[in-house]
């Protein structure tokens, strides 16, 4: 089987072609979850899937899982797979990319007619960009019971629109429960979503774990004053005791390297006029390390520092954790069928640490897990210019051939 490739240039046609529905004019793709643009991708996939000999399975959140048999049908299958909805402004690649590389694989296995042991299947998950309705990751969430089917159905988007009725209308409201069917590992290929590989120059990214994160909102309360006649001494200036918090959140990043972050991505002051001192500003702050006790250290110094703050400034400081998700390691064996699959191809490589969340990381408290990476031009994604290079796409799905096929087993091929 080590002479087994997949067709690079059929994997790129068919992100290009995926890539034309909801086309934006600076060649991105804005593809948002249970549109039309939405049905129309999952349409021309499950299309793709049939042509392919895939028996076809959607459950009642929408996930979409094509599966092609094993010798052992009694087997759980090997399981690979992404999603298919985008950003606003997304690219042709994140998601869609782990999507279409499954599907290589199952069309690479037909080409050599390569029989495999345990049944072989690619999943699409439901909303894992979360831009229309939260939370992110729904399908896969929802899969794996990390919330109820009845939160994911009551999500409504800024129309009203609920995520049940927009399944219903876009014919993707299937009957199996979630959760049912069965995975006995999951891969998922992916562009990297940063600068590391491309960087290092690596072409393969072993991905041991995702980063865990921890999101809250902070309010500062003052009392807006005249900017002119307040002296500096007797002020209660919210903003400037809401920047004493912001950078000592990228501090407590800076003291925990090399997977510490510390990020604040909102703010907003009022009365926000040029002439009031502020008397309340609102921001978010984004925490994320891979150690799980490392992450609550950070968690805590950050508590303590807001609290002595509060005390020095004689301000009203509110901190409320909004989401937790704890890191998540990916599963030994997956990892190394990962690196072994990347030295047999001689692929360059390094281990990555993903800082964005994926639908792995729920997959991965159902059944083992691991990912593949690849580099993405100036570490872009989220962005209409996201890119990434034909020889990388490829090399990551020939991994993801061989991961899989060893967890899988080969029964017979005739070429």
């Amino acid at each position: 089987m080590n002479k087994v490739r997949i067709k690079g240039e059929r994997l790129w046609n068919a992100l290009m072609e995926l890539a034309q529905i909801g086309a934006t004019p600076k060649g991105g793709v804005k593809r948002l979850a249970l549109t039309d643009l939405d049905r129309q991708g999952r349409d021309l996939v499950v299309q793709w899937g049939r042509d392919a000999g895939l028996a076809i399975t959607v459950d009642q959140i929408g996930n979409v899982f094509m599966r092609r048999e094993g010798s052992n049908p009694a087997l759980a299958p090997i399981v690979t797979g992404s999603h298919i909805d985008t950003q606003p402004t997304g690219g042709k690649f994140d998601g869609n990319y782990g999507v279409l590389a499954g599907l290589e694989v199952v069309r690479t296995l037909n080409d050599h007619n390569i029989q495999t042991e345990a049944p072989i299947e690619v999943a699409f998950w439901t909303n894992e960009e979360g831009s229309r309705f939260v939370p992110v990751m729904m399908g896969s969430g929802v899969f794996c019971g990390a919330f109820s089917l009845e939160t994911a159905y009551a999500a409504k988007d800024t129309e009203g629109c609920t995520v049940k009725s927009e399944l219903e209308r876009i014919g993707y409201l299937g009957s199996q429960v979630p959760g049912e069917h069965p995975i006995g590992a999951y891969f998922e290929t992916h562009i990297e979503q940063g600068p590391v590989l491309e960087d290092a120059d690596k072409v393969i990214g072993v991905v041991p774990a995702v980063m865990g994160l921890s999101w809250y909102d902070c309010v500062v309360t003052g009392m807006e004053a005249h900017a002119g006649p307040t002296p500096m001494g007797l002020r209660k200036d919210a903003l400037q005791v809401a920047t004493v918090i912001m950078q000592e959140v990228v501090a407590i990043a800076n003291r925990y390297p090399p997977y510490g972050r510390g990020t604040v991505g909102m703010v907003s002051v009022f009365p926000n006029s040029r002439n009031v001192i502020p008397g309340e500003v609102k921001f978010s702050i984004d925490l994320r390390n891979v150690n799980d006790a490392l992450l609550n250290t950070m968690h805590e110094e950050m508590l303590a520092f807001i609290d002595k703050t509060s005390q020095d400034s004689g301000l009203s400081i509110a901190i409320d954790r909004v989401s937790y998700y704890p890191p998540c390691p990916f599963h030994p064996d997956c990892v190394d069928a990962v690196r072994a699959a990347t030295a047999e191809l001689g692929y360059s490589t390094m281990d990555v640490v993903s800082g964005a969340g994926h639908d792995a990381i729920y997959a991965a408290r159902l059944a083992p897990s691991g990912m593949i990476f690849v580099p993405c031009k100036d570490g872009i994604s989220h962005n209409e210019i996201e890119d990434a290079r034909a020889d990388h796409l490829e090399a990551g799905c020939n991994v993801l051939l061989l991961a899989m096929l060893e967890r899988a087993k080969v029964v017979s091929a005739v070429k």
